[in-house]
C-alpha cells in the first residue's frame, strides 16, 4: 500500500475522531453553561445566548459568569494539552508535562514575585513574568536532568522537575504569605481555578495562546521526523536546533499564558496526550503528530471542563476547584507511567 493510499485511508478516520471529540467538547460546554450553584435548563441557555433570556438573573449568570468561565477553560485547556503533547514529542519523554517538569511552577513563582515584590496587579503586566519564569524553570530542569554519565532520561527529567517544582512552590508560598495581595491571588492559582475571571482577562491572554498554538501546530511534521531519532531526523534534513527552539517558545507562550490566568494546573498536559495516542491507535492513525496535536488541543479542555463542572456539583453551593480534581485523576496516572518506565533507568 503506497503512501497516498495510507493517507486516503487514515484521513476520514482522523476527521471522524476529531469530529467526535469536538462533539464531546460542545456537550461539555453546554453542561458548563447550564450547571452550577444555579441550574439553568439547556433551552434557557440557548435562548439567553440568542438574546431572549427569561429573566435578568439568568442573563447575568450566563453572560457574566458561565460564558467567560467556559471560554477560559477552552483556551487554557487547549494550551495545556498542546504544550504537554509538544513537550513529550520534543523530549521523547512520556512523562513530560508542563506541571511535572517545573514549567508551571516557574510561571507561578514569577507571577507571585511580580505581584508581591513589584506590586504589579494586572494580568497584562505580570504575564511577561510568567513567560520568563516558565522559560527559566524549563532550562533549569533540562540542565539538571542531563547531569551525569547516562545523560538525560525520562525518569531523571521527571525527578528533576519534581525537585525544581518543590523548591519553586516553597519560595512562592513564602512570598505569598508575607503579602496579602499576592496571597489572595495565590489561593486561586495553587488550586487551579477557573472562577472569578472575566472576558477582558481572556482577551488579553488570548493573543499569546494563539501564537503559541500556531507555533506548536507548525512543528507537527518535524515532530514526526524527530520521533525517529536525532540521526535519522538530521539525515532527512531537519534542523534540530530550530525545531527545538520553536517548540520551547511555543511551550513557554502556552504554559505561561495559561498559568498566568488559571494557575499551575498539573497533569492536564500529561494525561491528555496519552489518551489522544490511545484513541488514535484505535482509529488506526498511528503516532502522527499532525493529528495528535489537534486532538490533544480538543481533549484537554474536555478534561478541564469535566473537572470544573464536577467540582461545581459535588458539594453545592461550595465549589471544588478544577485543578484539584484534575490532580486527583492525574496522580495515579503519573504513578502508573513511572512504574511502566521502570526506575532501573536511573
Amino acid at each position: 500500500m503506497g503512501t497516498s493510499t495510507v493517507r486516503a485511508a487514515t484521513g476520514p478516520r482522523a476527521v471522524l475522531l476529531l469530529s467526535l471529540s469536538c462533539a464531546a467538547l460542545l456537550a461539555l460546554c453546554a453542561l458548563s453553561m447550564a450547571y452550577g450553584a444555579l441550574d439553568v435548563p439547556l433551552r434557557q441557555v440557548w435562548d439567553t445566548l440568542l438574546g431572549d433570556a427569561p429573566n435578568s438573573r439568568v442573563d447575568n449568570v450566563i453572560w457574566s459568569v458561565r460564558l467567560p468561565r467556559t471560554a477560559l477553560a477552552l483556551a487554557t485547556g487547549a494550551a495545556l494539552g498542546l504544550s504537554g503533547a509538544l513537550m513529550q514529542a520534543l523530549t521523547r519523554n512520556p512523562l513530560a508535562d508542563p506541571g511535572i517538569l517545573g514549567v508551571s511552577a516557574g510561571a507561578a513563582f514569577a507571577v507571585v514575585l511580580s505581584v508581591g515584590v513589584l506590586g504589579i496587579g494586572s494580568v497584562y503586566g505580570y504575564i511577561w513574568f510568567a513567560f520568563a519564569g516558565a522559560m527559566a524553570a524549563s532550562v533549569l530542569v533540562y540542565f539538571l536532568g542531563g547531569v551525569g554519565r547516562s545523560g538525560s532520561t525520562p525518569v531523571k527529567l521527571a525527578l528533576s522537575g519534581v525537585a525544581v517544582t518543590s523548591v519553586l512552590f516553597s519560595l512562592t508560598s513564602a512570598i505569598a504569605l508575607t503579602d496579602p495581595d499576592a496571597l489572595n491571588r495565590y489561593r486561586f492559582w495553587s488550586a487551579g481555578s477557573l472562577a472569578n475571571q472575566d472576558t477582558e482577562v481572556l482577551l488579553r491572554v488570548l493573543p499569546f495562546l494563539a501564537v503559541g498554538a500556531v507555533l506548536a501546530l507548525l512543528c507537527a511534521p518535524s515532530l514526526n521526523s524527530l520521533a525517529l531519532g536525532d540521526d535519522v531526523a538530521k539525515s532527512l534534513g531537519l534542523r534540530l536546533g530550530a525545531v527545538r527552539i520553536q517548540g520551547v517558545v511555543a511551550v513557554t507562550l502556552l504554559t505561561g499564558g495559561a498559568v498566568a490566568v488559571i494557575g499551575p494546573v498539573v497533569f492536564v498536559g500529561l494525561v491528555v496526550p496519552h489518551i489522544a495516542r490511545v484513541l488514535a491507535q484505535y482509529a488506526g492513525l498511528g503516532p502522527d503528530h499532525r493529528w495528535l496535536l489537534p486532538l490533544s488541543a480538543v481533549l484537554a479542555p474536555c478534561l478541564l471542563l469535566a473537572a470544573d463542572v464536577t467540582g461545581r456539583l459535588i458539594d453545592r453551593p461550595i465549589e471544588i476547584q478544577a485543578g484539584v480534581l484534575v490532580a486527583f485523576i492525574g496522580g495515579p496516572f503519573f504513578i502508573a507511567l513511572v512504574r511502566r518506565r521502570r526506575l532501573a533507568e536511573l
